[in-house]
């Protein structure tokens, strides 16, 4: 075990309290909280205590008393199953709600200390992580939304840091490489990333699997690099001087032994994630002089860590008075951001083009409908914030008055993100968390695999993200069954608190996307054709029908067959409703563009809108799954049933029988089977 080499007069004169104590308080209490729940992962608080202390003692710009301060620095724990580590610093610097009782139930149902952290920016959590490398991919969108804000409002009022800790599988996963190339790219001089250097995983050394110079792929990509001993203090402290006059992001390489102060484990992947067991602790409380028993900080220790929590306070004081003495329209402008509510009047804005394509009756896809709603929002909504990874000119999300941001214009409200799904994805969940933006993002229906994981973790944070779709079946036509998402709606409607829409025609888009800006703890993903669409909507109505999830459309009190469809489909099902009833065959039409906000709806209305007494058929250029819940039979559908193929959209819908001749076929049958 490498012992804690002694600090220089310099260094020494800023700490009150012995350096070797203050990060002992981190180390035991994570071990106390480990070992009590007999689960967690000691290796990572044990390596990362000296630098967690130094970057708390001397640099984190935070005040527990007041934590969602805007201009407070972020620190993100990508490394999520060293949770300890952050629970603890967040007890030991005064958090309240982040209490020792909330130590002693990590782990347990209903705590605080979840074995992952769990988004509380209350107690000091600033993003859900245990998926390895979102949290850096957080990270990267907490720092655009800062300089953004910076450039918006000013240096006296936006002026923080974005502090990452990572470990060796964050940098494995590939959104690493996504995020820092963007961080690279964009110059994000206010990222800094602390590498726990440790060349352990949970296998085993990291030489199994990996050979990555990461200092050489950092700097590759645009990144200040230093690389440092991570229990030295002195060395510590003065990376971080350096990492903060950087002109890039910076990526600090802090050489650790994972486990420190562990006996018999340290250095090795058996203190990776399990407890060490009551004899380790106990030798290990030796080995670091510390004779406090378990969850028992030492007055004079605990002391410094509250005071390293108020350090800030006059820091805070004097950010509160230049926000007092800017203009009215910047207090209320920044105030109304972080509350999340949307600016006055823009739901005149949003009537006037709903007007429009009532009385234009507008015809088009449903991302160019997409698009138009954005040409009228951007400019009076200016929290919005678009980008398409690589696929603007597809996907539509760039408005007219959208201006490109780049490394050296943060003026702009427009990302070119490139072929950077996953870190997209991830980044606009950072820049939903940091406030003061409600991010959106473009890429093809098919491509939300690459998403997924952060779109997953968008709904469990409760995220205000957006997620812009297109290309959204075979529709798509020519570029054939890789491009040809079948699959993917199942995938999507299957995460809890994901409003996935799929709108039919332009009124529905415009609706969709009010909800979607409306909604502040629900993500949203608009699914948008390449094809164009018919305008279906017949009567005009005050009430957003689509905030329902479903409604009728075509409604025929007769009706023997009730058609349900999605997006283009829609039109589809219209069509054969007038063939059917043309047969005599009465037939009503129900569009469900959101089936969890349909879902949410009360039972009556639910059944009002299916008509149970009739024989439900459903139509759509997907797979089956799920459909049945609605129908009552995994028969009554029309739709895929395997993957696409590369052809004439037009011929597709015929090849695969998603037309009105089979749709007119099967409720003969069926109504001849009843």
């Amino acid at each position: 075990m490498r012992r804690i080499p002694i600090i220089t007069k310099n260094y020494s004169s800023l700490a009150a309290v012995d350096h070797q104590e203050l990060a002992n308080a981190i180390r035991f209490l994570s071990i106390d909280a480990i070992e009590k729940a007999n689960s967690g992962h000691p290796g990572l608080p044990l390596g990362m205590a000296d630098v967690a202390t130094v970057l708390y003692q001397h640099f984190l710009k935070f005040i527990p008393q007041h934590p969602t301060w805007p201009d407070r620095d972020r620190l993100v724990l990508s490394a999520g199953h060293g949770s300890m580590l952050l629970y603890a610093l967040n007890y030991l610097t005064g958090y309240e709600g982040m209490t020792i009782e909330s130590l002693k139930d990590f782990r347990q149902l209903g705590s605080h200390t979840a074995g992952h952290p769990e988004i509380d920016q209350h107690l000091g959590i600033e993003t859900t992580t245990g998926p390895l490398g979102q949290g850096l991919g957080n990270a990267v969108g907490m720092a655009i939304a800062e300089r953004l804000l910076r450039t918006e409002f000013g240096e006296s009022l936006f002026d923080h840091f974005t502090y990452v800790i990572a470990g060796d599988g964050c940098l494995m996963e590939g959104i690493s490489h996504e995020a820092i190339s963007l961080a690279g790219h964009l110059k994000l001089s206010k990222l800094i990333v602390l590498f726990d250097d440790n060349q352990i995983s949970i296998d085993g050394p990291t030489s199994l699997s990996v050979s990555d110079d990461q200092l050489k792929r950092f700097e590759a990509c645009g990144w200040h690099v230093q690389a440092i001993d991570g229990h030295n203090p002195e060395e510590i402290y003065l990376a971080l001087q350096k990492a903060r006059e950087a002109k890039e992001p910076s990526m600090i390489a802090c050489r650790t032994t994972i486990g420190y102060g562990a006996p018999t484990k340290a250095g090795t992947s058996a203190v990776h994630g399990s407890s060490l067991g009551e004899e380790e602790v106990l030798k290990m409380r030796d080995v670091l002089n510390w004779s406090s028993p378990a969850f028992e900080i030492p007055a004079h220790i605990l002391n410094t860590w509250r005071d390293f929590g108020t350090k800030n306070e006059q820091t805070y004081t004097v950010w509160q008075e230049q926000l007092q003495d800017s203009s009215l329209h910047v207090k209320q402008e920044i105030g109304r951001r972080f509350r999340g509510e949307l600016p006055d009047g823009w739901q005149t804005h949003f009537q006037e083009l709903i007007n429009k394509f009532f009385h234009q009756k507008t015809t088009a896809s449903t991302r160019v409908l997409s698009g138009e709603v954005l040409d009228t929002l951007i400019s009076k909504i200016p929290e919005l914030l678009g980008g398409s990874a690589d696929l603007t000119g597809s996907n539509n999300t760039k408005a007219k008055e959208s201006q490109v941001i780049s490394s050296e214009n943060f003026s702009g409200n427009y990302l070119h993100y490139g072929v950077r799904e996953h870190a997209m994805a991830a980044a606009m969940n950072g820049i939903s968390l940091h406030g003061g933006f409600i991010p959106y993002g473009g890429t093809f229906l098919a491509f939300s695999d690459y998403c997924r994981p952060s779109i997953r973790l968008s709904a469990l944070m409760q995220t205000r993200t957006i997620y812009v779709m297109t290309h959204d079946s075979i529709g798509l036509g020519e570029d054939g069954p890789t491009h040809q998402p079948v699959e993917h709606l199942a995938a999507l409607r299957a995460i809890p608190n994901l409003n996935v829409f799929r709108p039919a025609d332009s009124i529905e888009v415009a609706e969709c996307w009010a909800l979607a800006l409306e909604n502040k703890t629900t993500p949203s993903v608009l699914v948008l054709t390449r094809q164009n669409l018919p305008f279906l909507r017949l009567d005009k109505r005050e009430e957003n029908l689509s905030g329902r999830g479903g409604y009728v459309l075509r409604e025929n009190h007769e009706a023997q067959i009730t058609l349900l469809a999605t997006g283009s489909e829609v039109s589809i099902a219209v069509k054969a409703e007038e063939e059917l009833n043309k047969k005599g065959i009465a037939t009503r039409v129900v569009s469900l563009p959101c089936w969890r906000l349909f879902d949410l709806q009360e039972k009556e209305y639910r059944e009002k809108v299916l008509r149970l007494d009739t024989i439900r058929i459903a139509v759509e250029a997907a797979i089956p799954f799920g459909w049945e819940k609605y129908t009552g039979s995994g028969e009554n559908f029309i739709g895929m049933h395997g993957f696409g193929a590369s052809g004439p959209y037009q011929d597709l819908y015929r090849h695969f029988g998603i037309t009105v001749e089979a749709i007119v076929e099967l409720a003969l049958k069926k109504l001849k089977e009843r």
